[in-house]
């Protein structure tokens, strides 16, 4: 058994669980947290990305133990308060999903999108970058337009916060 000590969303957690216990299976069986996904166990789909210190990593390749010691953001730890984070809010402006099942891994893989390349990001990069990432609803086109829409917000923002 793995004894395992890490902050979610924030918040220090500890547990243990089987050496062999992928982190997804640690933050949905034994933390509640629902919202990360298990689409394949193969990396493929993308509806398990979580940021691991800072980062954005498909939680179905990283044991639980591995991420021990880490911090971990998951899509519950990403809103503020009341108020939907501004990817979750361009995600619904722009009906950048349909069953929402993909939704919390592209959300999380455009915020990573977002905090590399700031309001620059363009639809190319956006369209290459969640390569990773399954949606078998949207063909994209949405989802492409409200992270572009989330980028130019939220590096909007953060020029006028610097001004």
């Amino acid at each position: 058994m793995a004894s395992i000590k890490m902050t979610v969303n924030g918040r220090a957690v500890s547990g243990s669980c089987d050496d062999r216990t992928l982190l997804v299976q640690f933050l949905r069986e034994n933390l509640a947290l629902t919202g990360t996904h298990v689409g394949c166990d193969t990396t493929q789909c993308g509806a398990c990305v979580v940021h691991l210190d800072g980062k954005s990593v498909k939680s179905c390749t990283i044991l639980a133990a591995q991420a021990s010691g880490s911090t971990v953001t998951t899509i519950e730890g990403v809103a503020a308060g009341g108020d939907l984070h501004p990817v979750q809010a361009a995600f619904k402006a722009h009906h950048g999903l349909q069953c929402g099942f993909c939704t919390p891994g592209m959300v999380m893989a455009a915020i990573d999108m977002i905090n590399r390349h700031g309001a620059d990001l363009d639809e190319e990069t956006v369209r290459s970058e969640l390569d990773g990432n399954i949606c078998r609803c949207t063909g994209y086109h949405n989802i492409v337009k409200a992270i572009l829409a989330a980028a130019a917000d939220m590096g909007a923002n953060a020029k006028q916060a610097a001004e």
